[in-house]
């Protein structure tokens, strides 16, 4: 009689290991990328075109070969997303009478992100930069961020991209003046001879202009013929079905969640544009997202989580709010014009505010103004006895140091530094190098201050 053996394929795997055989790792059936001719996607490109002209070109393929052959990943994670998304995006697009493909140009943008951050301090899923949030409705503070908030992020981007078509009346010019601005795609109208063409343009476009539309082209492509290039999503994107309340003050959302027991994490998921974790004072309003199953919970019990979740972390945050580089919190803004002989030192403490601060309301790299700059400079509001901590906190951050006694030296005298006054105009003042000046007076950097006294002469 034959016996009959079942092995599983761990199994064989170990026994093979055993004898010295090494198995051969067995592809999955995602790792299979099929190939397609120059002119297959030429076709089929032809096949999805409808109000937005999509050009296929040697450009476009090579974006194409990026998204369906060396960054798969790339793909997978964005189609992992989209069904959420787009649906999301569709009832705007239609609302504001406008093509349903431009739905891609979000991929384009943040790879559908709703926190996501470029080094340009543009924000969210459609990429807003503050000014032209601003334009649209969007506001921002140090807390929230309207920006990434997908439905009035859309709302605000259907719009934008309405009014670009309406200035040039042709779609691939909106999409790239979404991406560089109208005012540099009127100049490379200029430049061209006053073509009004995208391709016709090309070459007179910013660098990354010239890459953004064949990037929307390339995208509608993958996602219309995923399944061809065997791009599939590989694991679900699932937000909880919630409702909303409107809230008006302060709410720690971390003390929310504990009460309500559930994740904080699918509370964030829900409230992107939270970015602290928890609802300012003095809100205009906020409408929080709640998990659909705790809300009659929340109902029931409104007046209590209300009080427990307004008296956690509020003294910190605002702490923070005040001192984080760059915080507008608390505060009004200004403009200022560079004059001849300013510098970023002596702007910041006149205004009783720090170097880095105007940097980061101004996105600058380095130290360099050049004269009639305009700079954003937020300012504390006028004294009161509301905002008097205010103005003793931001004393407190930019007062210089108590010069130390010191001990002068024959041929060394003390110098106190005048408004305006900087280490350029003492050294040729005192005729003491600049070099020596930071030696005797252990400075480290060019910032000098009202008030401070240098040591002057010889070391």
């Amino acid at each position: 009689m034959k016996l009959k053996y079942t092995y599983s394929l761990s199994f064989l795997v170990v026994l093979l290991s055993g004898l010295g055989v090494t198995a051969q790792k067995q592809p999955t059936p995602f790792d299979y990328i099929p190939d397609a001719t120059y002119g297959e996607i030429a076709d089929r490109i032809a096949c999805i075109e409808g109000d937005i002209p999509l050009v296929f070109n040697e450009r476009v393929k090579s974006f194409v070969d990026y998204f369906t052959v060396r960054n798969r990943d790339y793909s997978r994670g964005v189609m992992n997303r989209a069904d959420y998304y787009f649906d999301l995006f569709e009832p705007f697009l239609e609302k504001y009478d406008i093509p349903k493909e431009l739905k891609y140009l979000a991929i384009v943008e943040s790879g559908l992100k709703p926190n996501a951050i470029s080094t340009a301090s543009a924000v969210g899923l459609w990429q807003f930069i503050p000014s032209t949030g601003k334009m649209y409705g969007l506001r921002y503070d140090w807390y929230t961020d309207d920006r990434m908030d997908p439905l009035l992020a859309t709302d605000a981007a259907c719009r934008h991209l309405r009014d670009l078509y309406n200035t040039f009346d042709d779609w691939e010019l909106a999409i790239a003046a979404y991406n560089c601005g109208p005012g540099n795609v009127r100049k490379a109208i200029r430049r061209s001879g006053y073509k009004k063409r995208f391709w016709d343009i090309y070459s007179f476009l910013p660098r990354e202009t010239r890459s953004y539309l064949p990037q929307f082209v390339a995208i509608a492509y993958t996602m219309n013929y995923r399944e061809e290039h065997n791009l599939y999503p590989d694991e679900s994107f699932l937000i909880p079905e919630y409702d909303t309340i409107h809230v008006k003050h302060y709410m720690h959302l971390e003390t929310l969640a504990d009460q309500l027991s559930i994740c904080l994490d699918d509370l964030l998921l829900l409230n992107p544009s939270i970015k602290r974790g928890a609802i300012p004072e003095h809100t205009l309003g906020f409408d929080l997202k709640v998990p659909i199953e705790v809300m009659q919970d929340l109902v029931d019990r409104r007046e209590f989580l209300y009080d427990t979740a307004s008296k956690v972390g509020k003294e910190h945050l605002a702490m923070l709010a005040k001192n984080t580089p760059g915080s507008t919190y608390g505060r009004d803004k200004i403009y200022y014009r560079v004059r001849s002989g300013d510098v970023l030192g002596t702007i910041a403490r006149d205004y009783h505010v720090r170097v880095s601060d105007i940097k980061a309301w101004n996105n600058l790299n380095s130290n360099m103004i050049r004269v009639g700059q305009r700079l954003s400079v937020w300012v504390l509001p006028s004294y009161s006895s509301s905002t008097k901590d205010l103005y003793a906190s931001a004393q407190t951050q930019s007062r210089p140091k108590p010069s130390p006694n010191v001990v002068l030296t024959p041929g060394q005298k003390l110098y106190r530094v005048q408004n305006g006054d900087t280490l350029w105009d003492i050294s040729q003042k005192s005729k003491v190098s600049i070099e020596m000046l930071k030696s005797l007076n252990n400075l480290r950097g060019n910032t000098i201050h009202p008030g401070q006294q240098l040591v002057l002469g010889s070391d």
